[in-house]
């Protein structure tokens, strides 16, 4: 394992030791890194037995990110969670979003979202964390035993543990990753004082994670844990030692994301250097796992930053606390839907000739095969349309790629769009045959489009939108706003950012904004 440079976080974030250097010499502070570097090494967790437990991870942060005193402790965060006003969530909680710290920093902020889970009876929470010191691959779940704080030890859900990591072969148990992490560890505190009771299913995910990553870990939780009574945590920081003016700005970017219910624009934007988030992985995997888990909408709670606590706005880090929730209705309201797009008279025959040849492209190419000519008889697959070709892979985008308007026959146009999605969609890497049983496949023909001036002409669930401005251009699908259960301007405003333009561009007068609709198949 490699031990990262950015390992030592004891105050206000995840990068270094600013706040201490001002007040502690170059011997002391020399001395205190090769201690603690000797202990990310070789210390390990002190092992503990308890009736009916086993092996026990030991509190590695206690007595600097948060007081060792069990009764201190206690009445610290009973302070936070008394100076918050519990924020009205029109819905049921699935998830949170939650600062990692030292509580003088960031514990405020966290008392926002813990505030509005005080008694819930969740039977065991899943906290994601991001790892500062060790670099690893895929995720790490503690599967044994429990974790022990000042308030005593949380007993980890090894039956939950398991499932998960049956569920993909990237989540395993590393111990170098749990050891001294400090990202998850500071959550427990919390979760023992609101929720009394519960187990725990902790994850600490690689630092350098990938789109991919997010989506298995993101699927084996949800599959893990649907039915069951279960809470979703995603430790995360913000932006780390830019102004305060700077850090405003790139923090913003990702609150707006959590607004949006937005994990596909959150994970381009880190990835791209946009904005910043230590914990980016586990926000992203729980995003994509509370979707999955019925979750449609998120809100920011609090955001503030060191500078805000401390007066020093020179090099400040950022923090959020955010829920994500089931809004009421959300399902009835599903249920009672009418189809997505417009029907275009396409015979249930001639769609699955549509589907049987995407599918045959996609496999003949992951294994090396040629791909047959195709023939095709009917008018209406020649008809000259444009369309779409979205893959998922257990619920999650997998790829989508396609044309907005004909470049010739429709069933050539789904072969060609078909390879793209699978092979060339640069947000992902290529798909694997190993993943074909795991994949389903969407086929969206689009109607011709439209060029409007009232954007009261957009219906939500019947059209898709194309934003023209300049050199930039976006589109959205009609099904993408009913799928994060957008209104008509969240859905303008996504389409901006899609063409890579502020999100309030639809207003701009020399903008142009087309809708079209689709069958959707």
């Amino acid at each position: 394992m490699t031990v990262l440079s950015h390992c030592f976080s004891i105050a206000e974030g995840d990068g270094g030791m600013t706040r201490i250097k001002r007040v502690l010499s170059f011997p002391v502070i020399f001395s205190i890194l090769i201690l603690l570097e000797i202990g990310c090494e070789a210390q390990g967790p002190k092992k503990g037995k308890e009736v009916g437990m086993g092996e026990i991870r030991e509190p590695a942060v206690s007595g600097m990110f948060y007081p060792d005193h069990p009764a201190t402790l206690l009445s610290e965060i009973k302070k936070y969670l008394e100076n918050v006003r519990k924020e009205p969530v029109e819905g049921e909680i699935v998830a949170l979003i939650s600062p990692h710290a030292g509580y003088m920093y960031s514990g405020q902020v966290a008392a926002y979202g813990y505030k509005l889970i005080e008694g819930q009876p969740f039977d065991s929470v899943v906290v994601v964390a991001p790892s500062h010191r060790v670099d690893f691959k895929g995720a790490s779940i503690y599967e044994r035993g429990g974790y022990r704080t000042p308030l005593g030890i949380v007993p980890v859900d090894v039956e939950l543990s398991k499932k998960m990591m049956a569920k993909w072969n990237g989540l395993r148990f590393i111990p170098e990753a749990h050891r001294e992490e400090h990202s998850l560890e500071v959550q427990i505190p919390f979760l023992q004082v609101v929720l009394k009771t519960f187990k725990l299913v902790p994850i600490v995910m690689e630092p350098y994670w990938s789109w991919e990553s997010s989506q298995a870990l993101a699927s084996a939780i949800s599959e893990t844990v649907k039915g069951k009574r279960v809470l979703l945590v995603a430790s995360t920081d913000l932006s780390h030692f830019h102004g305060y003016e700077e850090a405003v700005r790139l923090d913003q970017i990702v609150l707006k994301h959590l607004e949006r219910f937005d994990p596909e624009g959150l994970s381009q934007d880190l990835k791209k250097g946009r904005c910043e988030a230590c914990g980016g992985g586990p926000v992203v995997t729980v995003l994509l796992a509370a979707r999955a888990l019925g979750a449609n909408r998120g809100k920011v709670l609090k955001y503030l930053n060191s500078g805000d606590v401390t007066g020093d706005r020179s090099r400040v880090v950022g923090y959020t606390s955010a829920v994500l929730f089931r809004a009421k209705g959300g399902e009835t309201k599903m249920k009672g839907e009418k189809k997505i797009g417009v029907d275009l008279g396409l015979s249930d025959q001639e769609k699955k000739i549509l589907h049987q040849i995407a599918k045959t492209v996609i496999e003949n190419k992951v294994r090396g095969k040629p791909v047959p000519e195709f023939k095709v008889d009917s008018p209406a697959l020649k008809e000259n349309r444009g369309a779409f070709v979205s893959i998922h892979k257990r619920g999650q985008l997998r790829g989508c790629i396609g044309y907005i308007e004909g470049h010739g026959p429709l069933y050539k146009t789904i072969e060609e769009m078909a390879e793209a999605a699978a092979f060339r969609d640069p947000r992902f890497s290529p798909v694997t045959e190993k993943e074909l049983p795991e994949l389903d496949i969407e086929i969206s023909v689009l109607t011709p489009l439209k060029k409007i001036t009232d954007i009261n002409e957009i219906e939500v669930g019947k059209h898709g939108i194309y934003i023209k401005k300049g050199w930039f251009s976006g589109l959205l699908l009609p099904q993408v706003a009913t799928e994060y259960g957008w209104d008509r301007q969240t859905f303008l405003e996504h389409t901006c950012q899609k063409a890579g333009l502020p999100p309030s561009a639809w207003k701009d007068k020399d903008t142009e904004i087309y809708i079209f609709s689709a069958d959707i198949f």
